[in-house]
């Protein structure tokens, strides 16, 4: 009974998670709808993206993600044993930590910005590479704001707290959407500047709302040198190499995508936004929910519940994202046409956007299972391995990325990233059964294959729906948002249809998710 209850708390709060991420995803997409009808694939957009991939960069090497994946695993060990009080004192120092250190951090690098974004983009012109070191020092501040918001996040994530943490990309994103309208309006000679401070200003808000969803909120301590802020440290160096090598792989892309064309940055970056929708809504919650569950096991020692937990994880993400990469790959064009092509986006964009959406679908679901192998490590405190694992895939990108963008151009750099992708999947998961019992690769072949199957019946009708409507209806807006919308009901219809037929448990646990807790 207890283990059906958790079992049901557990569906419910990726449920809620998940609507939450889908609807910042949804929102997240209008932004970059307007975003591109007002920039096209041209000049400062590109800019903008390197401007603000660089403090991403920084932060994910210092703050938000390796401080949350380090934190919790001590967090929740310290709640389990009931030193709440020193839980308290832990997460107080930490705040007093990033308060200081990443704000003088973020003052070096703002400094610093014309001798370190040149670097970032070597075949920018002149010009753009002085609108990027704008930029960047305009978004920079969102360090130390991220880094504050990922600690809020992970208290309230270590403690079953969901819903504010899975709202607050939509209020972020709403923000930058309504500065950007804003100030569209008000500066139209400084549209690029004011997608910039939207950026920041949507950051600040969602770390005073989820400050304000604490309650009595955090105390700011100086007490640096307890053993627990040692561990918490000790255990953010290989998770901030780890998950920092993830967006230096994207910077590495960046690189190259110069390389290929003015165009390229914008257009992989708007295939990402489509490409990352599936995986925000499924994966990342699925991952963000199951991360504490697997904390609290490893700290009562149930080590093969934490293999059967990934199991089970991977195979729901494996049946959610499979089904995605199949209907993003076979109707890229007309998915990107619809969500993307006006104003300054162009035809010309469309294609090239649809050819880098269609490398990238091919690792989607490896990338998204991946964060679930890794968040079971920063679970176990073993966080060098996904480390070393991170920097065979960092290598391994950049020499597809030089093999790949010259012949294969845009489409190049997202096929060197869906292969690296597979690779580093395949190896986390060998290292994690290694640690752990229960961990069935039998069971996830098996998942993989039925979704598989049912994943290219999905393909096969949503194409044909689509082809017969295009033909039929034309390509105005609304006959596109009938062909492309019919042909996505059609293809989720076969894909349960063959779901259910094969009988996949999967099908189960979505059911479960209806169902009142208890």
């Amino acid at each position: 009974m207890t283990k059906r209850g958790g079992s049901g708390r557990t569906g419910r709060s990726t449920a809620i998670f998940a609507l939450w991420t889908g609807l910042s995803r949804v929102v997240g997409l209008v932004r970059e709808v307007i975003a591109a009808a007002m920039f096209g694939t041209q000049g400062a957009i590109n800019a903008f993206a390197i401007a603000f991939n660089v403090p991403n960069i920084l932060r994910s090497l210092v703050a938000d993600s390796a401080l949350s994946a380090a934190l919790i695993p001590v967090y929740t060990q310290m709640i389990e044993q009931g030193r709440r009080r020193d839980a308290q004192r832990l997460l107080g120092a930490m705040v007093g930590l990033i308060s200081l250190g990443l704000g003088a951090l973020t003052l070096v690098v703002i400094v610093l910005a014309p001798w370190i974004m040149p670097l970032f983009a070597p075949g920018f012109s002149r010009e753009l590479q002085d609108q990027t070191v704008e930029l960047s020092r305009i978004m920079f501040p969102i360090v130390p704001l991220l880094a504050l918001t990922g600690l809020v996040a992970a208290v309230l994530q270590a403690e079953g707290r969901f819903g504010a943490t899975g709202f607050v990309p939509v209020l972020w994103n709403v923000v930058i959407v309504v500065v950007l309208v804003l100030g569209a309006g008000l500066f139209p000679d400084h549209r690029v500047e004011a997608y910039a401070v939207g950026i920041v200003l949507g950051t600040l808000a969602q770390l005073v709302y989820l400050w304000a969803h604490l309650g009595g909120g955090l105390g700011i301590s100086l007490s640096w040198f307890t053993p627990e802020v040692r561990k918490v440290l000790v255990l953010m160096l290989p998770v901030t190499l780890g998950l920092g090598m993830i967006n230096i792989n994207a910077a590495v892309d960046n690189v190259f995508a110069t390389l290929v064309s003015d165009e390229a940055v914008r257009a992989i970056e708007t295939a990402f936004r489509l490409y990352i929708l599936p995986q925000g809504v499924f994966s990342v919650a699925i991952s963000t929910v199951l991360f504490p569950a697997i904390a609290r096991l490893v700290a009562r020692g149930d080590m093969r519940g934490v293999g059967e937990t990934v199991t089970q994880g991977v195979r729901q993400i494996f049946f959610m994202l499979l089904p995605a990469s199949a209907f993003l790959m076979v109707l890229a064009e007309p998915v990107t046409r619809l969500v993307f092509q006006r104003g300054a986006f162009d035809a010309r964009s469309t294609s090239l956007s649809a050819a880098a959406l269609v490398t990238f679908t091919l690792g989607l679901v490896f990338n998204g299972a991946s964060l679930l192998v890794i968040r079971a490590f920063f679970s176990m405190q073993i966080p060098w391995l996904p480390t070393k694992v991170a920097a065979l895939g960092l290598a391994l990108n950049g020499v597809l990325d030089a093999l790949f963008y010259s012949p294969l151009g845009t489409a190049g750099i997202p096929l060197a990233t869906s292969i690296t992708s597979f690779v580093t999947f395949v190896v986390l998961l060998r290292a994690l059964q290694r640690e752990v019992d229960g961990i069935s690769f039998l069971d996830l072949v098996d998942g993989f294959t039925w979704s598989l199957a049912g994943a290219l019946t999905l393909a096969l009708l949503s194409w044909c729906t689509w082809r017969i409507l295009d033909d039929a209806l034309g390509r105005s807006f609304p006959a596109q948002v009938v062909s492309v919308g019919l042909a996505l009901v059609m293809g989720t219809v076969a894909y349960l249809s063959t779901a259910l037929a094969t009988r996949q448990p999967e099908l189960s646990a979505l059911a479960r998710l209806g169902r009142p807790l208890r």
